[in-house]
């Protein structure tokens, strides 16, 4: 097993979360693949509630492994070398980095709050193309993307009318620059086939 790797950069904040050794250990090897999400909380201090918060019987809960404010400051909950849980059936395999941005917040499955209109700010997309390559860099095994909402395409029944199904993933959404992001970046983008860019 590969012994954890110092932070990447002196000037992101390294924080983990106080569950994080209680996270399956991986060789970095097995990353293959990175999730970009959105919190769909107003900020970050939700973010690190929610991301404390334990779910499973393990004493774990669901988090990225990095998210990026909206100034553009990277915040490093969970070492790659520990399995977050971000994504359904692909954490074993990937890092997941999370944007702030409200998304869909508060009313995530309501149907008549499925607009996700604020917009990534060109720091936040900045600092994250500068950490799509230090992951490149540091990951031999590294060559895929993918949205949450290219992974997880389930619909549910909306919380307002059972009768409407939505999308229980819709990060990082319509406003997400795709294409800036991965401008000169030699990653496969795994993309759901209803999803443009």
């Amino acid at each position: 097993m590969t012994p954890d790797l110092p932070p990447f950069d002196p000037a992101w904040q390294v924080a983990p979360l106080a569950y994080v050794e209680r996270l399956e250990a991986r060789p970095i090897e097995a990353i293959e693949l990175v999730v970009i999400h959105c919190t769909e909380l107003p900020d970050l201090a939700e973010a690190r509630v929610a991301g404390e918060r334990v779910l499973y019987p393990s004493g774990t809960g669901n988090s990225g492994h990095f998210y990026i404010d909206r100034d553009g400051q990277v915040h490093v909950w969970v070492p790659v070398e520990r399995v977050a849980h971000h994504v359904r059936g692909h954490n074993a395999r990937s890092v997941g980095i999370e944007l702030v941005n409200r998304g869909r917040y508060p009313d995530w499955l309501a149907s008549g709050s499925q607009r996700m209109d604020q917009p990534y700010t060109r720091e936040q997309i900045a600092a994250l193309r500068a950490l799509l390559r230090e992951l490149q860099a540091r990951l031999p095994n590294l060559r895929e993307i993918a949205g949450h909402e290219d992974l997880d395409t389930e619909q549910v029944p909306a919380s307002d009318n059972p009768s409407h199904l939505v999308f229980r993933k819709r990060d990082p959404g319509p406003l997400f620059p795709w294409r800036d992001v991965l401008a000169e970046l030699p990653l496969a983008r795994i993309a759901a086939p209803a999803n443009g860019d």
